[in-house]
């Protein structure tokens, strides 16, 4: 090697070792300062979060809900952090929020109905047509008491002990009839009786077994009303209220009461029949 190599190599090394030497007190700052940035900004994230989750329970906010929103809260506040140290230490951020859109796209296309059922979950969670432990019933036909309320499915267990699973997509959108959430439940209960019967009597003689009944609630008012002319009986309607928790035994009662109180007082309970005339021609 010749001595104008030689020079070369020792320029070249000058100038990386003073180039080293000037950039160093930038880059030495540069981390300093995106370490404190990272670690005020993760004392701030567990601060926001402390607060945020305070905030939930003050509203009894559900608590699928709030898990939920605080993991939102935490991955947001934790991206935004790490673009913040990574623009401090010079990157370029352009190309990471491209990649964080094009993946949310994605995901969004690829998750279509999920993404449904997570907005229906959300929904039901925040507007609260229903809480854990309500009875409920969706137009789809199925009914049973809420066991767990997630972002994606909603739980019922049904009176033969089954489980239903119902996309939160489809409840949100669909009429629901809630027999928990008003506290009282008023039954209907139809009874025909014979058209020889004396209606009046018929009727004191049900309301009697409504005033025994130890579940039956005074308010509002129970009744006992005609409500149509029948192919082989007259039939009357018991309507009577009862606390939710006492729904089902109240009309147990009623039927076992009614039924033993009409016989008492001689009045029939026809069933269906027809009448046959033969004529010989």
């Amino acid at each position: 090697m010749d001595d104008l190599q030689l020079n070369n190599i020792q320029k070249h090394w000058d100038t990386l070792i003073t180039s080293a030497i000037s950039w160093a007190p930038r880059i030495f700052t540069a981390v300093i300062s995106a370490l404190l940035i990272y670690l005020i900004g993760s004392w701030m994230i567990r601060m926001i979060k402390k607060l945020v989750a305070k905030g939930f329970r003050k509203r009894n906010m559900e608590a699928s809900l709030q898990h939920f929103l605080l993991n939102i809260i935490n991955w947001g506040l934790n991206i935004l952090l790490f673009i913040v140290v990574v623009t401090q230490l010079g990157v370029q951020t352009s190309a990471f929020v491209a990649m964080i859109g094009a993946a949310g796209l994605a995901v969004g296309l690829a998750l279509q109905g999920s993404l449904t059922n997570f907005a229906g979950g959300i929904l039901i969670l925040l507007l609260k047509p229903f809480k854990i432990g309500d009875f409920i019933s969706t137009n789809s036909g199925v009914s049973g008491t809420v066991q767990a309320i997630d972002i994606f499915h909603t739980k019922l267990i049904t009176p033969q002990n089954q489980l239903i699973i119902i996309p939160n997509g489809v409840v949100s959108n669909n009429s629901i009839t809630n027999f928990t959430q008003l506290g009282t439940r008023r039954t209907a209960l139809d009874i025909g009786v014979a058209y020889d019967a004396d209606l009046k009597q018929t009727k004191e003689v049900l309301m009697r077994v409504i005033q025994k009944n130890q579940y039956a609630l005074s308010e509002p008012a129970p009744q006992v009303v005609v409500t149509a002319l029948g192919d082989s009986a007259i039939n009357l309607s018991v309507r009577v209220s009862a606390t939710t928790e006492n729904f089902w035994k109240m009309n147990e009662d009623l039927i076992i009461d009614c039924k033993e109180a009409l016989d008492e007082a001689g009045i029939g309970i026809p069933f269906p029949q027809r009448d046959i005339h033969v004529y010989n021609k």
